[in-house]
C-alpha cells in the first residue's frame, strides 16, 4: 500500500471566515503558522462563526506581513487590519473557553458590523504561547491552542470523504453530492487509500514534524453550509448520523497537537507512528 502524502495544507487567518491555502506553512506548538489567530466577537464579546452567520464563508482574509490581514468580499470596500499594537484587552469567549484578545481598531469593527447587519467587533490573539490550553483531558501540560473551535490542527483524509460521498449518494439527498472537502475546513488533507483509516492513527509524522493524534473531530452544521454561496443543505450530517455517529457525536477527521515544530509543505510523505 502506498504511503499517504500530504495533499495540501490551509490556514484560516480569521475564525471562520475563507481559507487560505498554501504550499508549506510552518507548525507552531499552538497551530499553523497564522491560522485563527483573529475571531468576530459580538457585544457580548461571544465568538461568533458560521453556526451563526453562514454568510461569513463569503468573506476572506489573506495574511499581511507582521501578522496583519487584508479582508475582502465581493461588492464591498477592501480592508486592511494591522496587528493592535498595546492596549486594552477583552475578555472573549470561544467555544466555552474564555481568552484575553486586544481589538482591532474601530474601522475594522464598523467594516463587520455593516456586512453582518449587527454590532460586531474583530479582535486578535497576541499571545497564543500563554492564553489558552487545550482542553487537559485529551492533552499534555503546556499544550496550548490559537482560536481554534480547540485543538491545534484537524485532519481529514481523501479516502474518507470518498467514502462518504459514496454514502450520500446512496442516501435520501443525494443531489446534495459530493461534498467538497472545504465543508469540513481542515488544516491538513492527506491523500491515503483507506476510508477511515485515520481512526485508529494515535502518532503521525507529516514530513519531519511528529504529531499526536488525540481525538475524533464531532462535526457542527457548519458543514452543510457550501464556502462558495453560503446556502445550506441537510448533508453530510444527515449521513454521518447514520454511519458515523459516536455517542452525541457525528464524526469526521482527526484533531491534532503538535509535538514538536517545523516546515510541512504538500507532497510530504506521511508515517503512521502509532
Amino acid at each position: 500500500m502506498a504511503l499517504p502524502v500530504l495533499r495540501s495544507v490551509h490556514v484560516y487567518p480569521v475564525k471562520s471566515l475563507g481559507a487560505q491555502t498554501s504550499d508549506e506553512v510552518a507548525v507552531e506548538p499552538w497551530g499553523l503558522d497564522g491560522d485563527r489567530r483573529w475571531m468576530l466577537v459580538d457585544k457580548a464579546s461571544r465568538g461568533i462563526t458560521q453556526r451563526q452567520e453562514p454568510s461569513m464563508a463569503l468573506i476572506t482574509a489573506a495574511p499581511l506581513p507582521g501578522g496583519g490581514i487584508a479582508v475582502s468580499l465581493p461588492g464591498r470596500p477592501p480592508l486592511r487590519v494591522e496587528v493592535p499594537g498595546p492596549g486594552r484587552l477583552i475578555r472573549a469567549e470561544v467555544s466555552r473557553d474564555t481568552v484575553t484578545v486586544a481589538e482591532a481598531a474601530p474601522e475594522a469593527h464598523a467594516w463587520f458590523s455593516e456586512v453582518l447587519g449587527a454590532e460586531i467587533r474583530l479582535v486578535h490573539l497576541d499571545e497564543p504561547a500563554h492564553r489558552r490550553p487545550v482542553d487537559p483531558e485529551y492533552s499534555r501540560p503546556g499544550d496550548m491552542v490559537s482560536l481554534a473551535d480547540g485543538y491545534p490542527l484537524l485532519l481529514t483524509t481523501t479516502a474518507s470523504l470518498d467514502a462518504l460521498n459514496d454514502l450520500i449518494a446512496a442516501g435520501d439527498h443525494p443531489h446534495e453530492g459530493p461534498l467538497p472537502m472545504n465543508r469540513f475546513r481542515p488544516n491538513v488533507v492527506i491523500d491515503s487509500t483507506e476510508a477511515w483509516a485515520e481512526d485508529g492513527w494515535r502518532r503521525i509524522a507529516i514530513g519531519d514534524v511528529h504529531f499526536s493524534v488525540v481525538k475524533s473531530c464531532a462535526r457542527c452544521v457548519i458543514t452543510t453550509t457550501d464556502q462558495h454561496t453560503a446556502a445550506r443543505g441537510k448533508e453530510p450530517l444527515l449521513t454521518l448520523a447514520r454511519h458515523r455517529r459516536v455517542g452525541k457525536g457525528l464524526l469526521f477527521g482527526q484533531n491534532l497537537i503538535p509535538d514538536g515544530t517545523g516546515v510541512i509543505r504538500a507532497g510530504d510523505p506521511v508515517k503512521i507512528l502509532d
